[in-house]
């Protein structure tokens, strides 16, 4: 019964319908998110999100005045929505923090919450008719499609990207059941970082295909990168899967932090709340192999080790010489 929960939460954020007061808490919480403004995220440059006509399966989020990047390239970060939903739009107020720092973010799907657009609560992956998890509605080749238009498009005379992508700076990211995508699109030889939230693959003995989503811990055998998990505490119903990829995971750098958030992390906090933060960080420190972006997780007194609220769990990252790791 336990692995049955957590796979509802982890792939399609759905359960048995909650008691009628709960219920009203969860929708005025979905309607105020939904009303939350677009904001510009809080970085160097304010970021806007929008659908290219050349990827109108997508949506693209990145700095509105590609000008200001003055020969600075644009690394590219593929999302996977929670419950491998079709919203794209699910995680908007994060991906704007994110590209607000300088990156293209690109997440599969339409938007479908948000002002102007569907209330996201009825966006959520319902079961399937005989009682079933829920198909996906979007996959990792999906993820891929994204990170290969925008190559594309970076060697495309005319596009807008022309000269501005970076190649070589390529990450995939994604929310629970997103997670499970990002896991597996972290085999592509071209992603130099990742980061999962609220996410964790099951035994190998429980493997679940979902719509095509493989959440086998055989994932974790494509990781050629540090992975950094970003969690909600005990009460994420993916915790444990999280804690288990800890253990599991020997071949590369892993970093786990935690909030007690809940499964639902901090992403309908303005500017995707600290848990933005803390992807921008590790990004940062990834593909731009900042100094000081990395001190947030390494060191013996690393600042996100002493951070007010978090906990951390790390293994075989370096103290030192950031830049040739």
């Amino acid at each position: 019964m336990r692995m049955i929960m957590i796979a509802f939460a982890g792939l399609a954020l759905w359960s048995a319908p909650p008691a009628s007061a709960q219920q009203q808490d969860i929708d005025a919480e979905l309607d105020a998110y939904a009303a939350m403004p677009n904001g510009p995220g809080s970085g160097k440059y304010p970021a806007i999100m929008e659908v290219d006509p050349s990827l109108p399966d997508h949506v693209i989020y990145r700095p509105a005045d590609l000008s200001r990047l003055d020969r600075r390239k644009l690394p590219v970060v593929v999302w996977g929505n929670g419950g491998c939903s079709a919203d794209a739009a699910s995680s908007r107020l994060h991906l704007l923090e994110i590209a607000s720092h300088g990156y293209l973010v690109i997440a599969a799907g339409q938007i479908l919450s948000g002002p102007g657009a569907e209330n996201a609560r009825e966006t959520v992956a319902k079961p399937a008719a005989d009682g079933g998890l829920p198909d996906a509605a979007v996959t990792a080749d999906d993820m891929v499609a994204g990170i290969d238009w925008a190559l594309a498009e970076n060697a495309r005379r005319g596009s807008r990207y022309f000269g501005l992508v970076d190649k070589r700076r390529i990450a995939a990211s994604g929310r629970s059941c997103g997670g499970l995508l990002a896991l597996r699109v972290a085999a592509d030889p071209r992603v130099k970082a990742v980061i999962l939230h609220n996410s964790g693959t099951f035994p190998v003995g429980n493997t679940l295909m979902v719509g095509g989503v493989d959440g086998s811990r055989t994932l974790l055998q494509g990781l050629h990168t540090p992975v950094l998990y970003v969690m909600g505490g005990k009460i994420d119903i993916a915790y444990q899967n999280a804690l288990d990829d800890f253990a599991a995971i020997e071949a590369q750098p892993v970093f786990l932090a935690s909030q007690d958030v809940g499964h639902g992390g901090s992403f309908r906090q303005p500017n995707g709340g600290e848990g933005a933060r803390v992807a921008v960080a590790w990004l940062d420190w990834q593909l731009r192999h900042s100094i000081c972006a990395g001190m947030l997780f390494t060191g013996e007194e690393c600042e996100l080790c002493r951070a007010p609220g978090w906990t951390v769990m790390r293994k075989s990252l370096p103290d030192a010489n950031l830049r040739g790791w």
